[in-house]
């Protein structure tokens, strides 16, 4: 297989009150793949589960668990785990690339996507997800490409993990890791490693083994980026790099963020944040978690690339949620190519009808300016109305159960329908 290409990652935001407005939690998160590979939004139901049986994740099986959550995810559409999600107890996780001064593991493994979904299958704070995440890690180890493609494309995991009290970020280095609770104001994570001095949580051997490699001396203060990485952390929010420019954006915002916000963020195409190129903004989510548990949290996906010019469209949990068909990309079964050894020798059309439909929109938005000016506003329109519909959910507690199992299906018939 051919070497990695360059590192690229994705950019995760979450605030908290009092820098997110109504007493609630926003996050968002921006996935940032390859730029022709597709992302799809699916819905999987909880359910019950026969002792001693097998999951097959990805690359590897492992041990399922008795019960598992209901969650959406946002994921590359070739591999079993998501970029993004959320599960039916408000808890979001979004994860980043990260690089350091440990080797990272081509083998096979569980990748940081699968990580994702596992933690909110098994997890209903945001918590026992970072325990679920470390104790699977500790035990099948995270490896394997995360790229569809004969070139191999490696890294450790970051994670942001939010729910409607709090979140973690969680950063890893192989098998080790660290963990900062952020209980209010607001946090970002990029494409390298962020914790500091500020450590909550830590693999037990995490400092022995930054002593055994020579990169600590066990005299001055345990810096976990410092140590792990080349980050220079003095200077982390004043350089160029994309961490920083999440960081001013979110700063800039503070006390006044909401989903809108956090969607402008998303949208940024200035700071990087926004990204395009080979590399691009595959898929994007937003979710509002508010804090008082009789309201409903409010999860936005686009399922199509590059946010400026897509629909957020709202999902809500509620029991016999109509299939995401529209948003679902086709499968192939043990004919995958990802599944066959040696794999990735071929690349099928992975592509969903929103995906394809978008995707024939783009071109008119780039090509005949007053009739894409007219689809932009339109899907602007679009959005706008259904961030309304969700504002009044929050402000009037009152949920029409038969509406919302259409919610999500619902908004993408009528985005296809500007597209058409």
């Amino acid at each position: 297989m051919s070497h990695r290409p360059p590192p690229r990652s994705c950019d995760t935001f979450v605030a908290l009150p009092p820098a997110a407005t109504g007493g609630r939690v926003v996050f968002g998160k921006n996935s940032d793949r390859p730029a022709d590979e597709v992302q799809e939004v699916v819905h999987f139901p909880a359910a019950a589960h026969p002792p001693g049986a097998a999951l097959e994740c990805t690359y590897i099986k492992i041990e399922q668990v008795e019960k598992t959550h209901a969650v959406v995810l946002s994921r590359p559409s070739w591999l079993w785990g998501a970029e993004m999600g959320a599960n039916e107890h408000g808890v979001c996780i979004g994860n980043e690339a990260v690089w350091g001064r440990e080797e990272i593991c081509d083998d096979e493994a569980l990748l940081g996507m699968d990580l994702v979904r596992l933690g909110l299958e098994r997890a209903d704070t945001a918590e026992k997800a970072l325990t679920v995440i470390v104790d699977l890690l500790e035990k099948y180890g995270q490896g394997g490409n995360c790229m569809e493609s004969q070139m191999v494309f490696t890294y450790h995991n970051s994670f942001l993990i939010a729910d409607r009290k709090e979140a973690w970020v969680l950063e890893t280095s192989g098998k080790y890791w660290a963990a900062e609770k952020v209980e209010g104001g607001v946090r970002n994570i990029s494409n390298q490693l962020s914790i500091t001095t500020k450590i909550d949580r830590e693999h037990p051997e995490l400092k022995e083994y930054a002593k055994s490699k020579g990169w600590w001396n066990g005299k001055k203060e345990f810096d976990f980026a410092a140590t792990y990485s080349y980050v220079n952390t003095a200077r982390m929010t004043t350089s160029r790099g994309r961490y920083c420019e999440g960081y001013k954006l979110l700063n800039k915002h503070t006390g006044f963020i909401t989903s809108e916000i956090m969607m402008e963020i998303l949208r940024d195409k200035e700071s990087g944040i926004n990204m395009e190129g080979g590399f691009m903004t595959t898929g994007s989510m937003v979710s509002v978690l508010p804090q008082q548990p009789n309201l409903p949290c409010i999860h936005y996906f686009t399922g199509t690339p590059d946010p400026a010019r897509s629909v957020f469209k709202p999902f809500i949990f509620v029991p016999n949620i109509t299939q995401l068909l529209k948003t679902s990309s086709p499968t192939f079964g043990h004919n995958d190519p990802v599944k066959k050894q040696p794999r990735f020798q071929s690349k099928p059309d992975r592509r969903h009808e929103l995906y394809k439909k978008h995707e024939s929109a783009a071109v008119v938005m780039e090509t005949i300016k007053d009739k894409g000016k007219e689809m932009l506003k339109e899907i602007q329109e679009l959005e706008k109305q259904k961030i309304s519909k969700m504002e009044s959910i929050l402000q009037n507690g009152c949920l029409d159960i038969n509406q919302v199992v259409n919610l999500f299906s619902q908004c993408v018939e009528e985005e296809l329908k500007i597209y058409s």
